[in-house]
């Protein structure tokens, strides 16, 4: 309702807005929510033919929901956003240049939106550590048990173990990790997986093809053929003296 001066200063006459207007303020506001939604839906529908047409050049099995995938790892976007759907799921193989790997790839959805895309491949042995590596202008969760290693390139490294995980960031890893891009909004060693995080909206088949031969260059220098990831397990342990 709205007041004005009616000649006199102490008097104010009321002006009412018409009821028609109120009307149609409404109606308005529900067409232009109804069309961002039927927009949304659209747009998903249309990722959804698109990445089910790249699932199946590549010979990769292709599926709608998955709830129980995300479970699999705890770390990176996952710790930001907890009970999340898997959808738009693609799980396959592909060839790195030390051989053929495990791939996933798949939207996560938090209260039928989805939130970022994860594009995973998974190596023979597990990390020693968790490493997530971070763009600087991302806010990482401050309960989230990591301790700053340090800056990574352009990107800033965040571990469960520091002694552990040093190792892993040598020079090769530095430049392979800035080969991924700024879209990239986390790459992260999670037990026996390397994975990344982007937008929906980047995460085109193109743009996940390129992610994926980076994300294969981190795999192989983490977790190189040549060696036998079962040899740690077998080497014998050290016999302890009886002197002491």
């Amino acid at each position: 309702m709205i007041f004005a001066n009616a000649g006199d200063p102490a008097t104010l006459r009321c002006v009412g807005i018409p009821a028609w207007l109120w009307f149609l303020v409404a109606v308005v506001a529900i067409g232009a929510g109804v069309a961002l939604l039927i927009a949304d839906r659209s747009q998903r529908a249309a990722n959804n033919r698109e990445r089910r047409r790249w699932a199946a050049l590549r010979g990769w099995q292709f599926a709608e929901v998955d709830q129980v995938l995300p479970t699999r790892w705890a770390r990176g976007v996952l710790a930001q956003h907890g009970g999340a759907t898997a959808t738009d799921v693609v799980a396959g193989s592909t060839f790195t240049a030390d051989g053929r790997r495990q791939v996933s790839v798949l939207d996560l959805d938090v209260n039928g939106r989805p939130v970022a895309t994860l594009v995973g491949i998974r190596c023979r042995r597990s990390a020693p550590a968790t490493v997530e590596l971070w763009l600087p202008d991302v806010p990482v969760p401050q309960d989230s048990g990591l301790d700053l290693l340090g800056p990574v390139g352009s990107r800033y490294a965040f571990v469960t173990e520091v002694a552990a995980a040093r190792p892993l960031v040598t020079p090769d890893l530095v430049d392979a990790t800035e080969e991924i891009g700024d879209d990239v909004t986390v790459v992260w060693l999670e037990k026996d997986w390397v994975l990344a995080a982007l937008h929906p909206e980047d995460a085109a088949p193109a743009r996940l093809e390129r992610l994926l031969r980076d994300l294969g260059e981190l795999a192989d220098l983490v977790d190189p053929f040549d060696t036998d990831p079962n040899e740690a397990q077998a080497q014998p342990e050290p016999e302890h003296s009886a002197e002491r």
